[in-house]
């Protein structure tokens, strides 16, 4: 009989693990589309967030960057930082980004923690790779990142209807 208790509990354990996975593995949110052609050379460097739909993960953090470069084996190195406005203290955490598909194509995923991935999409970049729409695998997630602390009126706006044609919620967005 504990055989058998043990095979139920590992099958069921397995299945929420399959089922979580999914969940949280998903590419796309619905109505977006990745950037092409995506040059992952020219993504390299350090940008700062602009904007955020409002998310558990980043609460209370202030003037947010994220620092990309390449790794030896081809996947990307994050290392994220940002301020923690109500401890009063710098985080950072490193994490590690390999393509969802081809590599001229902005569907990437993103693991701060060993083998679970989330989806990281790039869904537009201007000519020179100096700002940048990014979002998550739902409409919950979006990021607006520029090379400055600041980005153009112009891109602004074009960044917003891009998103907003996605199906997300621009109005609720956080300009930090």
């Amino acid at each position: 009989m504990k055989k058998e208790k043990w095979l139920i509990a590992l099958a069921a354990g397995a299945g929420v693990a399959a089922v979580a996975y999914k969940l949280l593995s998903e590419d796309l949110p619905a109505g977006a589309a990745p950037f092409q052609p995506f040059d992952k050379n020219r993504y390299m460097g350090l940008w700062h967030e602009i904007a955020r739909l409002p998310n558990l993960i980043e609460k209370n953090i202030r003037r947010l960057t994220e620092d990309y470069s390449l790794n030896a084996d081809g996947t990307i190195k994050v290392i994220t930082k940002g301020f923690n406005v109500k401890k009063t203290e710098w985080k950072e955490v490193t994490g590690k980004i390999k393509f969802n598909g081809n590599e001229d194509t902005g569907m990437l995923k993103v693991s701060y923690l060993g083998p679970f991935y989330l989806a990281y999409n790039v869904l537009d970049l201007d000519p020179d790779y100096r700002y940048a729409l990014v979002s998550g695998s739902s409409h919950n997630y979006l990021w607006i990142l520029s090379r400055e602390t600041t980005i153009p009126d112009d891109i602004k706006m074009q960044f917003l209807d891009t998103a907003s044609k996605a199906g997300f919620a621009v109005e609720k967005l956080e300009w930090v």
